[in-house]
């Protein structure tokens, strides 16, 4: 099965290559880091010799180049799963977050899934069958301060997940939002915050390896995680 893994280098998309990759199942991964790219395909690689990974270099926050990816995606096959992971983080409050704040969130947050998703659907629908992860976050269901246009973007992706998933149900296509706080990926290293303090990447890419596992006629709709001792 081919597994397309959008922000895939690092962190949580990481995470979640290597649980499928473990799995034996062929897996393209898409960030705008090329070395890093480089770095988590040699990984997997090491890891599982008879794993396949390719990789390609692609800014998902722009449209052509997001279609572009989705469509070299097709290259290999039409995929089995797809998980939207590509993200960005910008701190701030609405009233004085720095202008153009939002537009960035939108187009890293939720165009770049739209319109890989879109490349990618109609083969998709021909085979009737496939299953679509979105991540979304904590913030797709609670405002917090200093989110700002972070959390509009979320609460965004989260309808997406919900309108997508009503449009492909006939065709037997699954969709799960994903709705993680916080874990510990490198954006957390010189945080000070203790790592045990809140979840590993890890436990994510398990609940969604675990989620595509299901029969047919099951689907987890949204996969909620939270540290064990709740939010920071």
């Amino acid at each position: 099965m081919n597994v397309i893994i959008t922000g895939g280098s690092r962190g949580i998309g990481k995470a979640i290559a290597m649980q499928f990759a473990a799995a034996g199942h062929t897996i393209l991964l898409g960030a705008g880091n090329e070395a890093s790219l480089h770095t988590t395909a040699a990984e997997i690689r090491a890891a599982w010799p008879a794993c396949t990974v390719h990789t390609r270099k692609a800014d998902l926050s722009i449209k052509a180049q997001a279609q572009a990816f989705g469509n070299w995606c097709l290259e290999w096959g039409t995929p089995g799963v797809l998980v939207n992971n590509a993200g960005r983080f910008l701190p701030g409050s609405i009233h004085n977050e720095e202008e153009d704040t939002l537009e960035k969130m939108i187009e890293t947050n939720l165009y770049s899934a739209y319109y890989v998703t879109r490349a990618l659907l109609p083969a998709m629908v021909v085979q009737k069958s496939g299953h679509i992860f979105n991540m979304c976050s904590i913030a797709s269901l609670q405002a917090y301060a200093n989110g700002g246009s972070y959390s509009i973007s979320k609460f965004a992706l989260l309808g997406f997940s919900k309108n997508l998933r009503e449009e492909l149900k006939p065709y037997n296509i699954k969709v799960t939002g994903i709705l993680p706080g916080a874990a510990y990926t490198d954006s957390w290293k010189d945080s000070g915050v203790d790592p045990q303090r809140i979840m590993e990447a890890e436990d994510v890419a398990k609940m969604v390896f675990a989620a595509s596992l299901l029969s047919p006629q099951a689907v987890v709709e949204d996969i909620v995680l939270r540290p064990q001792l709740g939010d920071l």
